[in-house]
C-alpha cells in the first residue's frame, strides 16, 4: 500500500501529503500521532511541530522558508504563513566525494547518431533556417509554408481536414456544435517524407536583431551561431535584410570564433541585394532543397553514449516534482556522468536555496567562484526593478503545493543528480568538460530550454507535473511526468510517467534507468518525443533583461 505522507530529509520539519487528507485525520508517522488542522490536498505540506512567528522552516534539509505567525502542529503551509527564506552561500573548500552508480548495465552500449566531422555527434539530422533580423520573419514564414506541405514535415494536414469538414458543415447547415470533435478528421492526409534522413527543417523566428541595444545583436549572434554549429543541425540557409544591428559578418564571425573548423553547408541571402522578394525566396528554396538532398546522404552510425549531452529542465512544476520526476531524471543524470557524457542543469532563479550543495560540489575553484559572480548578478538584476527570485513561483506553481522559491528551487536541483560539477557556463556557452555543468538561463520554460541548446544539449528531459508543450526546434525534448492524472490527461504531450514512484510501484533509481534506456532510443530515432512529433519549436532569446 502506498504510504500517504512523505517525509523527504531527516532534518525537515514538514511532512508531504502523497494524497488528500481530510481535516481532523490522524496521521502516524515514525512513532507520532499527527492531526491535520485542515484539509490538505496532495503535494502540499503540513507541519511537524508548533511553528512560532519567524520559525525555520526545512524542506529537501535545507531551509525554505519562515513562518509569518503561530501555526500548530498539522497545519496546512501556506502562502500566508510561509515567506521564502535561503540560507546564505559561499566559496569554501570542500572535498566533495560522489559514488558513482553502477552502470554495468550500460557498459558497452551504443546510440545510432550522426557523426559529425568535428567528433560530436547529433541525435537529430535538421536544416535550420536562421533570420539576423525579426524584418526576415515573414520570409521565413512563406518558405516554411512551402517546405513543410510539399516535403512531409507539416502536421497541420489533420486539422486542414478537420476546418473543411466544419465548412462542409456550414455550407450544408448542420449546427458544428453538434459535430464530434473526435471523430472528425480520423484520416490525416498527411504526406510522407521525401527525405528520410533528414528529420525536420527548422526555423529560427525571433524578435531581435535591431531596434534594441547593441550588446543585444552581440548576443543574438553568439545564439543563432552556437545553433548553427549545434551537432543536431547538418545545414543552415541564413536570411539578412541588410541594415539590421545584426549583420550577416558579425555572424558568420561568431560561427568561425565558436567554431573554427565549422564545413557545414551555409547558405546567406541579403533582401536589400536581391532582386525581389519573390526571386530571394526562390532562391533560398531552391538551394536549399539541393542542400537537402546532400544531408540526406547522411545516415546514422553507433556512438558510445559518453558523446550525448543531456539538458535537464522542469516546467509546469508541481508539489511532487521535487519528489518524482526531478529525482529520477537526476538519477540518469548520475548514470549518464558515470557513463562519460554530459549534463547542463540550468534555471539560475530556480537553483535558490541549493547554491551552497551546488558550490560545495564544484570540482574547479575558478567555476564555484563564477557560479557565485553569475547568481549574484542575476539576483541583484531582479531586485533593482523591484522583484527578486522569491517571486519566481507561478499561481500554478502555489496551487500545487510550491509556496517558496526554495522549495521549487531545492526541488529542481534534484534533476542534476549528485555528481561533481566540472564547469559553470554562461549563456550561449559551450560545453567542453564530460560531467555536470551549470548553464546561466532564466527558469522561464522556453528561454531555458533555448539556451540549453545553444550550450550543446543534444536531447533535453523536461519534467513537469501541470503539463506544458515547450519543445525546441533543434533538440528534441523528452516530456517526463511527475503523476499518473497528468499522464492520463495530457498522454498526448507525455513521454515518461514517474507516477509510480509517488504511488509506491517504483524506486527513483529503476525509473532513472527507464528514463536513460528512453533516452537511448529517443538518440537513435527508435522513437520520436511527442514535442517533436507536434513541432513544437519554441525559440526564445534572452535578452539578458529581469527574466525569472
Amino acid at each position: 500500500m502506498a504510504s500517504r505522507i512523505l517525509k523527504i530529509h531527516p532534518k525537515d520539519n514538514v511532512l508531504v501529503a502523497l494524497k488528500d487528507l481530510a481535516q481532523g485525520e490522524q496521521i502516524a508517522f515514525e512513532g507520532n500521532l499527527y492531526v491535520t488542522q485542515q484539509d490538505v490536498a496532495a503535494k502540499h505540506k503540513f507541519f511537524m511541530h508548533d511553528m512560532q512567528q519567524g520559525s525555520e522552516i526545512y524542506m529537501y534539509g535545507v531551509l525554505v522558508g519562515k513562518t509569518q505567525y503561530a501555526v500548530p502542529a498539522g497545519g496546512l503551509m501556506t502562502t500566508e504563513n510561509t515567506k521564502h527564506a535561503a540560507d546564505p552561500y559561499t566559496f569554501r573548500p570542500y572535498n566533495y566525494h560522489w559514488e558513482a552508480p553502477a552502470v554495468d548495465r550500460f557498459a558497452g552500449r551504443t546510440f545510432a547518431g550522426y557523426q559529425r566531422s568535428d567528433g560530436r555527434v547529433g541525435t537529430a539530422n535538421y536544416w535550420l533556417f536562421i533570420p539576423t533580423v525579426f524584418c526576415e520573419n515573414r520570409n521565413l514564414d512563406v518558405i516554411k509554408e512551402a517546405l513543410y506541405n510539399e516535403l512531409g514535415y507539416s502536421v497541420t494536414g489533420k486539422y486542414r481536414d478537420f476546418t473543411h469538414e466544419l465548412l462542409q458543415a456550414y455550407s450544408d447547415g448542420v449546427d458544428i456544435h453538434t459535430l464530434d470533435t473526435d471523430t472528425l478528421s480520423a484520416a490525416n492526409h498527411k504526406k510522407g517524407r521525401v527525405f528520410k534522413n533528414v528529420d525536420g527543417i527548422k526555423f529560427l523566428n525571433h524578435q531581435g536583431g535591431c531596434g534594441g541595444i547593441r550588446q543585444d545583436a552581440a548576443v543574438l549572434g553568439k545564439l543563432l551561431a552556437a545553433y548553427a554549429d549545434h551537432p543536431n543541425v547538418a545545414g543552415v540557409t541564413v536570411l539578412s535584410l541588410g541594415c539590421q544591428n545584426l549583420q550577416l559578418n558579425d555572424l558568420i564571425s561568431d560561427i568561425k570564433t565558436r567554431n573554427p573548423q565549422f564545413d557545414k553547408p551555409l547558405l546567406v541571402y541579403e533582401q536589400q541585394q536581391s532582386k525581389s522578394e519573390e526571386s530571394l525566396i526562390k532562391e533560398a528554396i531552391r538551394d536549399t532543397f539541393a542542400g537537402l538532398v546532400e544531408i540526406n546522404k547522411h545516415t546514422r552510425q553507433p556512438a558510445p553514449l559518453s558523446k550525448l549531452t543531456l539538458g535537464v529542465k522542469c516546467g509546469g512544476s508541481d508539489g511532487f516534482s521535487g519528489i518524482s520526476a526531478n529525482p529520477a531524471v537526476g538519477y540518469a543524470s548520475d548514470l549518464l556522468v558515470a557513463l562519460g557524457g554530459k549534463v547542463l542543469l540550468a534555471e539560475f532563479p530556480e537553483l535558490c536555496g541549493a547554491e551552497q550543495n551546488l558550490i560545495d560540489r564544484t570540482i574547479d575553484p575558478q567555476a564555484a567562484k563564477k557560479f557565485i559572480r553569475l547568481m549574484g548578478a542575476y539576483s541583484h538584476a531582479a531586485e533593482s526593478v523591484g522583484s527578486g527570485f522569491h517571486m519566481n513561483p507561478s499561481p500554478g506553481n502555489i496551487r500545487d503545493g510550491l509556496i517558496t522559491d526554495a522549495i521549487k528551487s531545492t526541488g529542481a536541483a534534484k534533476k542534476g543528480g549528485t555528481s561533481p560539477v566540472v564547469d559553470v557556463l554562461d549563456y550561449t556557452e559551450q560545453a567542453t568538460k564530460a560531467g555536470l555543468n551549470l548553464v546561466c538561463t532564466p527558469g522561464n520554460d522556453v528561454e531555458a530550454t533555448t539556451g540549453k541548446a545553444a550550450s550543446g544539449a543534444t536531447l533535453i528531459l523536461f519534467t513537469t507535473g501541470l503539463g506544458t508543450p515547450t519543445g525546441n526546434p533543434i533538440c528534441p525534448v523528452i516530456k517526463v511526468a511527475t503523476n499518473n492524472e497528468l499522464t492520463r490527461r495530457m498522454g498526448d504531450i507525455i513521454d515518461i510517467n514517474t507516477g509510480g514512484v509517488i504511488e509506491g510501484e517504483k524506486t527513483i533509481e529503476q525509473m532513472g534507468v527507464e528514463i536513460l534506456e528512453f533516452c537511448i532510443k529517443a538518440a537513435s530515432g527508435e522513437v520520436i518525443p511527442k514535442a517533436v512529433q507536434l513541432n513544437q519549436d519554441d525559440f526564445i532569446p534572452w535578452k539578458r533583461g529581469v527574466s525569472l
